[in-house]
């Protein structure tokens, strides 16, 4: 097993669609514990698979909650439904996120409060997780990786124009960027 990789944004895997997981072999189990270390190494809360190259419906996800409840798994050829948005404008202290994929950087963005996530895991078997707070924004953020959907392409366009800043200032924006946690320094 290794840590892997991360695509930062503007790699063609993070902005299309991913494609469904039919071959539950070894390979996948060895990508999926690939995620785990390179998820743990980063560190961060989930990872999806186009975030490391591959452009596979599947995303890991590791979260304790203020009430020392934790989560941790694998979600395969996920499905998710969401309770609506609030109305209003993101708070910048509650609702900042930030992604592997465009490192260093956090925004806010409003999310659902709530989410229920179904999928498989690794044997196949079906679960249904009903997610709130924190654990619902992470299925979503992840989610929408499957998707081809990055969180600075949802920001209000206040701080969409810092992020389109930060990118074009980094370099980022162009296919083949990547970093490796524990191995690249990506302070300025």
């Amino acid at each position: 097993m290794a840590v892997r990789s991360i695509v930062i944004s503007g790699d063609p895997v993070l902005h299309s669609p991913a494609a469904p997981v039919e071959d539950f072999g070894d390979d996948l189990s060895v990508l999926v514990q690939d995620m785990y270390e390179t998820m743990d190494a980063a560190p961060g809360v989930g990872l999806a698979a186009p975030q490391v190259g591959v452009p596979l419906r599947l995303f890991t996800y590791s979260f304790v909650d203020d009430e020392d409840r934790s989560w941790r798994g694998v979600a395969i050829n996920p499905e998710l439904w969401v309770t609506p948005v609030p109305a209003g404008e993101a708070d910048e202290d509650e609702d900042v996120e930030g992604c592997l994929s465009y490192p260093g950087e956090r925004f806010p963005l409003l999310r659902s409060p709530s989410a229920i996530l179904r999928a498989v895991d690794l044997d196949q078997k079906p679960f249904e997780i009903h997610a709130e707070g924190w654990l619902a924004r992470i299925f979503q953020h992840e989610f929408d990786h499957l998707d081809g959907t990055l969180y600075v392409d949802r920001l209000e366009h206040f701080y969409a124009k810092i992020a389109t800043k930060v990118t074009r200032k980094r370099g980022w924006g162009i296919p083949g960027l990547s970093w490796v946690p524990g191995v690249d320094n990506l302070e300025d």
